[in-house]
């Protein structure tokens, strides 16, 4: 039985075989296409889970570790970028809106209340951070 492992080890290496975020992804879309397939009986949704699958194992079996490590930072850019607008924007600060002229001006989180001056008409207004 070992000499197997070892055919299959020494067959693996130099090939990118990680379990990536985007082939976690894949993976999971893979499923989720799956059981929508199976729940509609919709062909053309069978035909896409199957190239979603075939696309992730194409990535795991691929000897082009540098092709596929940029197109994991890609999409690791772009779900980063998609959380960020749905979770409305930075964590660590607030956008507030001059009453006065309208211009939005950023600070920091947990400060209580403060008092903010526009940086555009210098109009001071108070709002809790």
């Amino acid at each position: 039985m070992s000499n197997w492992r070892e055919r299959f080890a020494r067959w693996f290496q130099g090939r990118y075989g990680a379990n990536d975020t985007l082939n976690k992804w894949l993976l999971g879309a893979f499923l989720v296409i799956l059981v929508l397939a199976l729940l509609l009986q919709s062909n053309l949704l069978n035909l896409l889970s199957v190239l979603v699958l075939a696309y992730a194992y194409f990535r795991i079996f691929s000897r082009n570790i540098e092709k596929r490590t940029a197109e994991n930072r890609k999409f690791l850019e772009i779900k980063s970028s998609v959380l960020s607008f749905f979770r409305g924007g930075d964590r660590t600060h607030r956008v507030f809106s001059c009453p006065n002229c309208g211009q939005k001006v950023r600070v920091p989180r947990g400060h209580g209340k403060i008092s903010i001056t526009c940086p555009k008409c210098h109009t001071e207004f108070v709002k809790r951070s």
